[in-house]
């Protein structure tokens, strides 16, 4: 008798068992190490905290998931009374676990962050990535060794857009704009350096300096470009947000006075190994050896909160050193197109009494010509924050209107729990 081997279904099955297998061993420690901790859960939403009798180590385990549902139509002639090819989709769109707290001292936190849906961890099709999936999200430790001073090591997200920076769960709208989708920096490998002053007891200045891979998380081969650097200045003159509503699209602690946030941030890819910098795909010439050049993108963005109204605004331009997207070989073939270009996004939110949101967006996306076709977006959302961010319910219309080609509708809704 003639056995079929296919290597790709044994490998994944091979990559299955090793997750479950995995994931029983979690369990299993969990469970052991909850033997021997204090737990007190506080509310709805707090994730649930444990500490060790000897209070070495603090742990606060939580879990998440949004569940999407889009329907989407081209606008034939770019008008909305000639709606055709409807599209629809149901998904899980984040499915995550999260580990974060502090070892030995406070003043060394860590957080891990697993991605469990498909449409999450995604993009590990190559031998790159050890052809397994992107699960790891971050897996970081922050060591606040002096005053205002912390070192960062491990994967996580690089000081970039803020946007990209806010949570998944913290978001105004169903997802983030165009302009991160295209141009943010993601997340990364290597170090950091944080240092917060404050001044007058109100005026608060963070700088971050990072030294990173540069080609994105869960690779598992060499670097096959040069190593990324990104720097990055933040001013608070009015003091710091309630809540970290810095960093929250729309936070549900209404601020009692004005308060202001302003970021710039440079980022330089050197030799740059995917067309995104630590996204897209990788450039590789016909001979199979990579090829690249020097990436550098600038950010700047704002945030401002002053009770029951919220607004976020960011600026993004990236270039390669010679002005020029393509990548050609050495008989002019292209091997590969960087994403370059500009974008402008505007947010506006006003949350009423009862934590019902209505907010407003407007995105300019202006790739390089040989990139991509110019477009901006309209968005209208509604949120309903039911225990703030932790449960709730969004939707938002989309309009996208795209140079050369027909203009698109897009309706989302989505629920979003947080244990």
């Amino acid at each position: 008798m003639t056995t079929i081997f296919d290597p790709q279904i044994n490998h994944k099955i091979v990559c299955m068992k090793k997750l479950i297998v995995g994931f029983i061993i979690f369990i299993f420690s969990f469970i052991s190490y909850t033997l021997h901790a204090q737990i007190q859960i506080p509310s709805f939403g707090k994730g649930i905290p444990m500490i060790a009798r000897d209070s070495s180590v603090y742990i606060n385990a939580a879990f998440r998931f949004q569940t999407l549902m889009t329907n989407q139509w081209d606008v034939q002639q770019d008008k909305l009374s000639s709606l055709e090819n409807r599209t629809s989709s149901f998904l899980i769109r984040r499915a995550r676990i999260k580990l974060k707290g502090w070892a030995v001292s406070p003043k060394l936190k860590y957080n891990l962050e697993l991605a469990l849906s498909n449409r999450d961890n995604g993009g590990g099709n190559s031998n790159r990535f050890s052809n397994a999936a992107n699960i790891v999200l971050s897996a970081e430790a922050e060591w606040n060794f002096y005053k205002g001073l912390s070192l960062w090591a491990g994967q996580g997200k690089l000081p970039g857009n803020r946007e990209r920076i806010v949570s998944s769960g913290n978001l105004q709208f169903v997802d983030r704009s165009a302009l991160n989708s295209n141009f943010n920096i993601d997340r990364d490998v290597g170090i950091m350096l944080k240092n917060v002053h404050k001044f007058r007891n109100r005026f608060i200045l963070r700088e971050t300096i990072s030294v990173t891979k540069g080609e994105g998380k869960s690779l598992t081969v060499p670097n096959v470009g040069g190593i990324d650097y990104t720097f990055k200045i933040e001013a608070l003159p009015f003091g710091s947000f309630k809540g970290g509503g810095d960093y929250g699209s729309s936070f549900i602690v209404r601020e009692p006075t004005p308060k202001l946030a302003v970021a710039i941030a440079y980022d330089m890819n050197q030799k740059a190994g995917r067309t995104r910098g630590q996204l897209g795909d990788f450039i590789i010439d016909e001979n199979g050896i990579p090829v690249g050049k020097d990436l550098r993108t600038l950010f700047v963005d704002a945030m401002f909160k002053y009770k029951n109204i919220s607004m976020m605004a960011e600026f993004v331009s990236r270039n390669t050193t010679d002005n020029s997207p393509q990548v050609l070989s050495d008989e002019d073939f292209i091997i590969g197109t960087y994403y370059t270009g500009t974008a402008t996004n505007l947010a506006i939110g006003y949350l009423f009494k009862k934590n019902w949101e209505v907010a407003g967006r407007w995105t300019q996306v202006n790739p390089h010509e040989l990139v991509a076709n110019d477009e901006m977006q309209y968005t209208i959302g509604l949120s309903k924050y039911i225990v703030g961010h932790k449960l709730k319910v969004q939707t938002d219309f989309t309009y996208r209107a795209i140079k050369s080609v027909d203009d698109r509708l897009i309706f989302r809704l989505q629920m979003d729990l947080h244990i």
